[in-house]
Protein backbone atom coordinates (compact mmCIF):
# COMPACT_ATOMS: atom_id res chain seq x y z
CA UNK A 1 0.00 0.00 0.00
CA UNK A 2 2.89 2.27 0.91
CA UNK A 3 4.63 1.69 -2.00
CA UNK A 4 1.14 2.30 -4.30
CA UNK A 5 0.72 5.94 -2.56
CA UNK A 6 4.59 6.52 -2.83
CA UNK A 7 4.10 5.71 -6.87
CA UNK A 8 1.06 7.66 -6.89
CA UNK A 9 2.61 10.96 -5.45
CA UNK A 10 5.85 10.60 -7.66
CA UNK A 11 3.27 10.84 -10.84
CA UNK A 12 1.77 13.71 -9.06
CA UNK A 13 4.83 15.53 -8.61
CA UNK A 14 6.04 14.85 -12.31
CA UNK A 15 3.07 16.25 -13.95
CA UNK A 16 2.89 18.68 -11.71
CA UNK A 17 6.39 19.64 -12.77
CA UNK A 18 5.75 19.35 -16.23
CA UNK A 19 2.71 21.73 -16.18
CA UNK A 20 4.78 24.09 -14.42
CA UNK A 21 7.94 24.02 -17.42
CA UNK A 22 5.31 24.03 -19.72
CA UNK A 23 3.29 27.28 -18.51
CA UNK A 24 6.64 28.82 -17.61
CA UNK A 25 7.71 28.23 -21.89
CA UNK A 26 4.14 29.72 -22.87
CA UNK A 27 4.97 32.82 -20.70
CA UNK A 28 8.35 33.19 -22.05
CA UNK A 29 7.00 32.82 -25.71
CA UNK A 30 4.18 35.22 -25.02
CA UNK A 31 6.73 37.83 -23.95
CA UNK A 32 8.64 37.30 -26.85
CA UNK A 33 5.85 36.68 -29.62
CA UNK A 34 5.61 40.02 -30.88
CA UNK A 35 7.85 42.37 -31.51
CA UNK A 36 5.53 45.68 -30.42
CA UNK A 37 4.16 44.44 -27.53
CA UNK A 38 1.34 47.03 -26.05
CA UNK A 39 0.80 45.10 -23.20
CA UNK A 40 1.39 46.96 -19.65
CA UNK A 41 5.16 46.68 -18.53
CA UNK A 42 5.85 44.90 -15.23
CA UNK A 43 9.17 46.81 -14.40
CA UNK A 44 9.10 50.55 -13.84
CA UNK A 45 6.03 52.33 -12.28
CA UNK A 46 5.94 54.65 -14.63
CA UNK A 47 5.74 52.77 -17.82
CA UNK A 48 2.57 51.06 -16.08
CA UNK A 49 0.56 52.32 -19.26
CA UNK A 50 -1.26 50.71 -21.66
CA UNK A 51 -1.46 51.96 -25.34
CA UNK A 52 -3.72 49.37 -26.98
CA UNK A 53 -6.63 51.08 -27.07
CA UNK A 54 -4.90 54.72 -28.92
CA UNK A 55 -6.56 55.44 -31.98
CA UNK A 56 -5.41 57.95 -34.75
CA UNK A 57 -8.23 60.90 -36.25
CA UNK A 58 -9.46 57.77 -38.87
CA UNK A 59 -10.52 55.31 -35.96
CA UNK A 60 -8.13 52.86 -36.63
CA UNK A 61 -5.49 51.68 -33.81
CA UNK A 62 -2.38 53.91 -33.22
CA UNK A 63 -0.09 51.05 -33.73
CA UNK A 64 -0.92 47.62 -34.67
CA UNK A 65 1.24 44.83 -33.53
CA UNK A 66 3.65 44.30 -36.41
CA UNK A 67 4.92 40.70 -37.98
CA UNK A 68 8.22 39.72 -38.58
CA UNK A 69 9.43 39.78 -42.48
CA UNK A 70 11.05 37.37 -43.94
CA UNK A 71 14.06 37.82 -45.75
CA UNK A 72 15.47 35.91 -48.68
CA UNK A 73 19.01 35.23 -48.87
CA UNK A 74 21.09 37.89 -50.56
CA UNK A 75 22.58 37.50 -53.80
CA UNK A 76 26.26 37.56 -54.57
CA UNK A 77 26.11 40.71 -56.78
CA UNK A 78 22.55 42.04 -56.94
CA UNK A 79 23.43 44.84 -58.32
CA UNK A 80 24.42 42.87 -61.53
CA UNK A 81 20.91 41.32 -61.87
CA UNK A 82 18.47 43.28 -64.45
CA UNK A 83 16.74 46.22 -62.98
CA UNK A 84 13.38 44.47 -63.42
CA UNK A 85 14.67 41.55 -61.16
CA UNK A 86 13.15 42.23 -57.88
CA UNK A 87 16.41 40.73 -56.16
CA UNK A 88 18.87 43.45 -57.95
CA UNK A 89 17.53 46.03 -55.44
CA UNK A 90 18.07 43.53 -52.42
CA UNK A 91 20.02 46.16 -50.44
CA UNK A 92 17.59 49.05 -51.07
CA UNK A 93 14.48 46.96 -49.99
CA UNK A 94 16.19 44.79 -47.37
CA UNK A 95 18.58 47.38 -45.47
CA UNK A 96 19.36 46.99 -42.29
CA UNK A 97 18.55 43.12 -42.07
CA UNK A 98 22.49 41.93 -42.68
CA UNK A 99 24.14 45.04 -40.53
CA UNK A 100 26.20 44.64 -37.41
CA UNK A 101 25.67 47.60 -35.06
CA UNK A 102 28.30 49.55 -33.93
CA UNK A 103 29.25 51.97 -30.64
CA UNK A 104 25.04 51.23 -29.49
CA UNK A 105 24.77 52.44 -26.15
CA UNK A 106 23.18 50.38 -23.30
CA UNK A 107 19.63 51.39 -21.96
CA UNK A 108 19.25 52.93 -18.70
CA UNK A 109 16.45 50.44 -18.01
CA UNK A 110 14.96 53.89 -15.92
CA UNK A 111 12.27 54.33 -17.56
CA UNK A 112 10.99 56.79 -20.34
CA UNK A 113 9.42 59.11 -18.10
CA UNK A 114 10.72 62.62 -17.95
CA UNK A 115 13.01 61.75 -21.11
CA UNK A 116 13.72 64.40 -23.62
CA UNK A 117 13.16 63.12 -26.94
CA UNK A 118 13.67 64.89 -29.86
CA UNK A 119 11.87 64.03 -33.25
CA UNK A 120 13.17 65.70 -36.81
CA UNK A 121 11.29 65.06 -39.42
CA UNK A 122 11.99 66.29 -42.95
CA UNK A 123 9.46 68.87 -44.40
CA UNK A 124 6.38 71.06 -44.18
CA UNK A 125 3.97 68.95 -45.42
CA UNK A 126 0.01 67.90 -43.60
CA UNK A 127 1.25 64.12 -43.36
CA UNK A 128 4.07 65.70 -41.04
CA UNK A 129 1.74 67.54 -38.74
CA UNK A 130 -0.21 64.21 -38.51
CA UNK A 131 2.94 62.29 -38.02
CA UNK A 132 3.52 64.71 -34.61
CA UNK A 133 0.13 64.18 -33.31
CA UNK A 134 0.38 60.52 -33.00
CA UNK A 135 4.26 60.78 -31.69
CA UNK A 136 2.70 63.38 -28.90
CA UNK A 137 0.32 60.88 -27.96
CA UNK A 138 1.75 58.46 -27.46
CA UNK A 139 4.51 60.30 -25.70
CA UNK A 140 2.08 61.92 -23.40
CA UNK A 141 1.00 58.26 -22.16
CA UNK A 142 4.22 57.82 -21.21
CA UNK A 143 5.55 60.68 -19.52
CA UNK A 144 7.83 62.12 -22.44
CA UNK A 145 9.59 65.29 -22.77
CA UNK A 146 8.61 65.63 -26.49
CA UNK A 147 10.11 68.02 -29.13
CA UNK A 148 9.49 68.14 -32.62
CA UNK A 149 11.74 69.82 -34.93
CA UNK A 150 11.51 70.48 -39.11
CA UNK A 151 13.79 72.02 -41.57
CA UNK A 152 11.37 72.47 -44.47
CA UNK A 153 13.24 69.90 -46.96
CA UNK A 154 16.56 71.82 -46.21
CA UNK A 155 19.62 69.06 -45.15
CA UNK A 156 22.07 71.69 -43.66
CA UNK A 157 19.11 73.14 -41.82
CA UNK A 158 18.24 69.80 -40.62
CA UNK A 159 22.09 68.86 -40.03
CA UNK A 160 21.73 72.38 -37.61
CA UNK A 161 18.50 70.65 -35.64
CA UNK A 162 20.72 67.61 -35.04
CA UNK A 163 23.47 69.48 -33.45
CA UNK A 164 21.07 72.12 -31.43
CA UNK A 165 19.48 68.67 -29.84
CA UNK A 166 22.58 66.98 -29.31
CA UNK A 167 24.00 70.60 -27.37
CA UNK A 168 20.25 70.63 -25.64
CA UNK A 169 20.60 67.41 -23.99
CA UNK A 170 18.50 64.82 -25.42
CA UNK A 171 17.83 61.86 -24.17
CA UNK A 172 17.11 60.59 -27.56
CA UNK A 173 17.63 61.45 -31.39
CA UNK A 174 14.30 59.87 -33.69
CA UNK A 175 14.79 61.20 -37.30
CA UNK A 176 13.70 60.83 -40.35
CA UNK A 177 16.56 61.86 -42.99
CA UNK A 178 16.18 63.81 -45.67
CA UNK A 179 18.73 62.49 -47.93
CA UNK A 180 19.64 58.55 -47.79
CA UNK A 181 23.44 59.02 -48.48
CA UNK A 182 23.78 61.96 -45.65
CA UNK A 183 22.11 60.00 -43.21
CA UNK A 184 24.79 58.15 -42.55
CA UNK A 185 27.15 60.82 -41.79
CA UNK A 186 24.16 61.93 -39.49
CA UNK A 187 23.78 58.95 -37.88
CA UNK A 188 27.86 58.46 -37.17
CA UNK A 189 27.80 62.37 -35.93
CA UNK A 190 24.72 61.33 -33.55
CA UNK A 191 25.88 57.99 -32.32
CA UNK A 192 29.42 59.55 -31.45
CA UNK A 193 27.84 61.54 -28.93
CA UNK A 194 26.61 58.68 -27.16
CA UNK A 195 23.18 59.63 -27.87
CA UNK A 196 20.73 57.00 -29.08
CA UNK A 197 19.22 57.00 -32.00
CA UNK A 198 16.20 55.93 -33.92
CA UNK A 199 15.94 56.44 -37.49
CA UNK A 200 12.02 56.31 -39.18
CA UNK A 201 10.39 57.22 -42.43
CA UNK A 202 12.51 57.05 -45.15
CA UNK A 203 15.27 54.23 -45.40
CA UNK A 204 18.41 55.43 -45.48
CA UNK A 205 21.83 54.01 -46.99
CA UNK A 206 22.59 50.66 -45.02
CA UNK A 207 25.67 52.06 -43.46
CA UNK A 208 23.49 54.25 -41.57
CA UNK A 209 21.36 51.43 -39.60
CA UNK A 210 24.43 50.35 -38.23
CA UNK A 211 24.34 53.54 -35.83
CA UNK A 212 20.96 53.30 -34.67
CA UNK A 213 18.89 51.33 -31.92
CA UNK A 214 16.10 50.70 -34.45
CA UNK A 215 14.38 51.84 -37.89
CA UNK A 216 10.41 52.65 -37.95
CA UNK A 217 8.41 53.26 -40.85
CA UNK A 218 5.93 52.27 -43.78
CA UNK A 219 7.06 49.29 -46.09
CA UNK A 220 7.27 50.93 -49.22
CA UNK A 221 8.18 47.89 -51.31
CA UNK A 222 5.41 45.53 -49.59
CA UNK A 223 2.91 47.78 -50.10
CA UNK A 224 3.80 48.75 -53.79
CA UNK A 225 3.94 45.10 -54.75
CA UNK A 226 0.29 44.90 -53.05
CA UNK A 227 -1.01 48.11 -54.91
CA UNK A 228 0.33 46.18 -58.18
CA UNK A 229 -1.21 43.06 -57.66
CA UNK A 230 -4.70 44.99 -57.11
CA UNK A 231 -4.10 47.24 -59.97
CA UNK A 232 -3.22 44.03 -62.20
CA UNK A 233 -6.45 42.36 -60.98
CA UNK A 234 -8.65 45.19 -62.30
CA UNK A 235 -6.80 45.42 -65.93
CA UNK A 236 -7.65 41.33 -66.13
CA UNK A 237 -3.72 41.27 -66.16
CA UNK A 238 -3.06 43.12 -69.57
CA UNK A 239 -2.08 46.13 -70.77
CA UNK A 240 0.56 49.08 -70.69
CA UNK A 241 1.20 50.93 -67.49
CA UNK A 242 3.21 54.29 -66.72
CA UNK A 243 4.72 55.23 -63.79
CA UNK A 244 4.51 59.15 -62.04
CA UNK A 245 8.11 58.87 -60.04
CA UNK A 246 8.44 59.99 -56.27
CA UNK A 247 11.80 62.60 -55.85
CA UNK A 248 15.15 61.47 -56.27
CA UNK A 249 16.18 62.89 -53.19
CA UNK A 250 14.97 60.78 -50.16
CA UNK A 251 15.87 57.91 -51.40
CA UNK A 252 13.76 54.84 -50.75
CA UNK A 253 10.49 55.80 -51.61
CA UNK A 254 11.70 56.97 -55.20
CA UNK A 255 12.88 53.02 -55.69
CA UNK A 256 9.94 51.18 -54.39
CA UNK A 257 7.37 53.09 -55.37
CA UNK A 258 8.38 52.65 -59.21
CA UNK A 259 10.66 49.13 -59.24
CA UNK A 260 8.43 47.37 -56.76
CA UNK A 261 5.43 47.37 -58.90
CA UNK A 262 7.58 47.01 -62.06
CA UNK A 263 9.08 43.63 -60.75
CA UNK A 264 6.27 42.68 -58.95
CA UNK A 265 4.22 42.68 -62.45
CA UNK A 266 6.92 41.18 -64.23
CA UNK A 267 6.31 37.94 -62.29
CA UNK A 268 2.53 38.33 -60.99
CA UNK A 269 1.19 39.64 -64.67
CA UNK A 270 3.78 38.77 -67.31
CA UNK A 271 1.69 40.48 -69.83
CA UNK A 272 1.62 43.55 -68.62
CA UNK A 273 3.74 45.91 -70.48
CA UNK A 274 5.91 48.93 -68.66
CA UNK A 275 5.52 51.76 -71.09
CA UNK A 276 7.43 54.83 -69.72
CA UNK A 277 8.57 56.28 -65.93
CA UNK A 278 9.26 60.08 -64.83
CA UNK A 279 10.10 62.13 -62.87
CA UNK A 280 7.25 65.21 -62.33
CA UNK A 281 8.79 66.91 -59.09
CA UNK A 282 5.12 66.84 -57.18
CA UNK A 283 3.94 69.47 -59.42
CA UNK A 284 0.56 69.28 -60.65
CA UNK A 285 1.15 70.81 -64.42
CA UNK A 286 4.03 68.96 -64.86
CA UNK A 287 2.34 65.60 -63.52
CA UNK A 288 -0.92 66.61 -65.97
CA UNK A 289 1.48 67.52 -68.50
CA UNK A 290 3.16 64.49 -68.63
CA UNK A 291 0.10 62.07 -68.64
CA UNK A 292 -1.86 63.71 -71.62
CA UNK A 293 1.80 63.09 -73.79
CA UNK A 294 1.51 59.34 -72.19
CA UNK A 295 -2.01 59.16 -74.00
CA UNK A 296 -1.33 61.10 -76.93
CA UNK A 297 2.08 58.46 -77.96
CA UNK A 298 0.44 55.33 -76.36
CA UNK A 299 -3.25 55.99 -77.21
CA UNK A 300 -5.39 52.69 -76.21
CA UNK A 301 -2.58 50.81 -74.78
CA UNK A 302 -2.46 52.65 -72.27
CA UNK A 303 -4.72 51.41 -69.42
CA UNK A 304 -2.96 51.91 -65.87
CA UNK A 305 -0.56 55.07 -64.17
CA UNK A 306 0.95 54.15 -60.71
CA UNK A 307 1.43 57.74 -58.97
CA UNK A 308 3.66 58.25 -56.16
CA UNK A 309 1.26 60.38 -54.31
CA UNK A 310 -2.69 60.73 -53.79
CA UNK A 311 -2.52 64.15 -53.87
CA UNK A 312 -0.52 66.25 -56.20
CA UNK A 313 0.60 63.66 -59.00
CA UNK A 314 -2.70 61.98 -58.93
CA UNK A 315 -4.88 64.67 -59.19
CA UNK A 316 -2.94 65.87 -62.20
CA UNK A 317 -2.99 62.46 -63.93
CA UNK A 318 -7.15 62.56 -62.88
CA UNK A 319 -7.42 65.53 -64.53
CA UNK A 320 -5.32 64.41 -67.79
CA UNK A 321 -7.87 61.09 -68.02
CA UNK A 322 -10.60 63.25 -67.88
CA UNK A 323 -9.79 65.97 -70.40
CA UNK A 324 -8.85 63.27 -72.50
CA UNK A 325 -11.67 61.62 -72.12
CA UNK A 326 -9.60 58.40 -71.29
CA UNK A 327 -11.81 57.83 -67.82
CA UNK A 328 -10.91 54.23 -68.55
CA UNK A 329 -7.44 54.66 -67.26
CA UNK A 330 -6.69 52.30 -63.84
CA UNK A 331 -5.11 54.94 -61.35
CA UNK A 332 -3.08 53.75 -58.23
CA UNK A 333 -0.99 55.63 -55.96
CA UNK A 334 0.27 55.78 -52.07
CA UNK A 335 -2.01 57.27 -50.07
CA UNK A 336 -3.28 58.14 -47.67
CA UNK A 337 -4.06 61.96 -47.49
CA UNK A 338 -7.66 63.01 -47.60
CA UNK A 339 -7.30 63.95 -51.42
CA UNK A 340 -6.27 60.57 -51.94
CA UNK A 341 -9.21 59.36 -50.21
CA UNK A 342 -12.25 61.46 -51.43
CA UNK A 343 -10.71 60.55 -55.39
CA UNK A 344 -11.08 56.72 -54.33
CA UNK A 345 -14.68 57.72 -52.79
CA UNK A 346 -15.89 59.32 -56.24
CA UNK A 347 -14.16 56.28 -58.14
CA UNK A 348 -11.71 58.75 -59.55
CA UNK A 349 -8.21 56.92 -57.67
CA UNK A 350 -8.89 52.60 -58.13
CA UNK A 351 -7.17 52.40 -55.24
CA UNK A 352 -4.16 53.39 -52.61
CA UNK A 353 -2.12 52.20 -50.03
CA UNK A 354 -3.19 52.62 -46.71
CA UNK A 355 0.03 54.53 -44.58
CA UNK A 356 -0.96 55.88 -41.33
CA UNK A 357 0.80 59.03 -40.94
CA UNK A 358 0.07 59.38 -37.00
CA UNK A 359 1.37 55.54 -36.75
CA UNK A 360 4.37 56.90 -38.33
CA UNK A 361 5.10 59.33 -35.45
CA UNK A 362 3.76 56.84 -33.12
CA UNK A 363 5.75 53.58 -33.57
CA UNK A 364 9.43 54.91 -32.66
CA UNK A 365 8.34 56.71 -30.32
CA UNK A 366 6.50 53.27 -28.37
CA UNK A 367 10.01 51.42 -29.56
CA UNK A 368 11.62 54.12 -27.60
CA UNK A 369 9.84 53.94 -24.54
CA UNK A 370 10.39 50.14 -24.42
CA UNK A 371 14.11 50.69 -25.00
CA UNK A 372 14.04 53.15 -22.05
CA UNK A 373 12.62 50.52 -19.87
CA UNK A 374 15.40 47.81 -20.38
CA UNK A 375 13.31 45.73 -22.95
CA UNK A 376 14.76 43.74 -25.98
CA UNK A 377 13.89 46.16 -29.41
CA UNK A 378 14.07 44.74 -33.13
CA UNK A 379 16.22 46.01 -35.83
CA UNK A 380 13.30 47.14 -37.52
CA UNK A 381 9.65 47.25 -37.18
CA UNK A 382 7.32 47.65 -40.12
CA UNK A 383 3.86 49.64 -39.58
CA UNK A 384 0.70 47.92 -40.59
CA UNK A 385 -0.68 48.48 -44.29
CA UNK A 386 -3.87 47.85 -46.28
CA UNK A 387 -5.05 48.69 -49.71
CA UNK A 388 -8.16 50.84 -49.99
CA UNK A 389 -10.47 50.86 -52.47
CA UNK A 390 -14.12 52.23 -52.81
CA UNK A 391 -15.37 49.11 -50.90
CA UNK A 392 -13.87 49.82 -47.83
CA UNK A 393 -12.60 53.57 -47.84
CA UNK A 394 -14.90 54.56 -45.36
CA UNK A 395 -13.67 52.35 -42.87
CA UNK A 396 -10.42 54.70 -43.41
CA UNK A 397 -12.43 58.31 -42.96
CA UNK A 398 -11.91 60.81 -41.96
CA UNK A 399 -8.56 61.07 -43.25
CA UNK A 400 -5.42 61.80 -40.94
CA UNK A 401 -4.10 64.78 -43.13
Amino acid sequence: MKKLLALVITIFLVATLFISCKYNDDIYQDNNFSENDQSVDEGNTDLQVDISNLKSYDGQLLIYPTKIKEIPERPTNPELLPLADPMHWYDIRFPGWVQDKINIPSSPSDGAKGKKIYVIVTSEHPYWTAVGIGAKKVADAYGIDFRMLNPNGDIAKQNQLIDYAMKDGADMIILATIDKKEAVSQAIRINGEGIPLILFNTLPESEALKYCLSWTGPDDWENFRMLARSMADELDKEGGVCYLRHTPVGGSPYYARNWAPITELREYAPDIKTLDSKDCDFDYDISKEIVIKWIDEYGEELRGIVCSDDSIQAIGAIDACKETGRNDIVIVASGNGKNGMDAVKKGDLFAITYQSAEADGALPIKVAADWFNGKKINDIYYLSSNIITEENVDKYMPAQW
